[in-house]
């Protein structure tokens, strides 16, 4: 087991940043967050949609706790590492770059930078219904690819950590039955 330093940059992911986190990591373990759990709430109009067909990617929302990954960042490579996140999640400003302790699975405590949903932003989405959200799901396509194959691999990597989300399966199962 690695020592952890106060001033090791952890990052904690939950939705993409789990399967496909795009920069270097030296440990990666699953962790979880308390106070915020994982929500289908923002209206992605970039990434897995566009601004006449918004999709829906995950948030951080308030409430609860949320199982995901905590990847420690070399020092050297912190900023270059905050840089890309920032420029990979911060691109309509819908995140709040926070941070926070995270427990991880071996039980050491860190604290772990986090993108969480600002509530107030216009792209915020709380309480769809599950209609509202496999309509937003089902054929929106942004920058990253297919809303539908974001939603899938998300459940996928969950599905390795042994964690299981209902509203995601769920949604991934009323996709399987259309043929999406």
């Amino acid at each position: 087991m690695s020592e952890t330093k106060r001033d090791d940059l952890w990052i904690f992911g939950y939705g993409s940043l789990m399967w496909r986190p795009g920069f270097d990591w030296v440990e990666r373990l699953p962790a979880t967050l308390s106070g915020y759990h994982r929500a289908l709430c923002i209206l992605s109009v970039h990434h897995r949609g566009t601004p006449e067909r918004p999709g829906l990617v995950l948030g951080l929302d308030r409430g609860g706790s949320c199982r995901g990954v905590a990847f420690r960042v070399d020092p050297s490579k912190a900023e270059e590492t905050l840089a890309y996140l920032r420029e990979r999640e911060q691109v309509t400003s819908v995140y709040l770059e926070t941070r926070h302790r995270l427990r991880l699975i071996d039980g050491r405590l860190v604290m772990g930078v986090a993108f969480t949903v600002d509530r107030t932003h216009a792209q915020y989405a709380h309480g769809l219904t599950h209609e509202s959200l496999l309509e937003k799901v089902r054929h929106s396509v942004g920058v990253s690819g297919r809303n539908p194959d974001y939603v899938r691999a998300t459940v996928a990597e969950l599905e390795k950590l042994g964690l299981h989300d209902h509203t995601l399966a769920r949604l991934v199962a009323a996709l399987d039955r259309e043929g999406v």
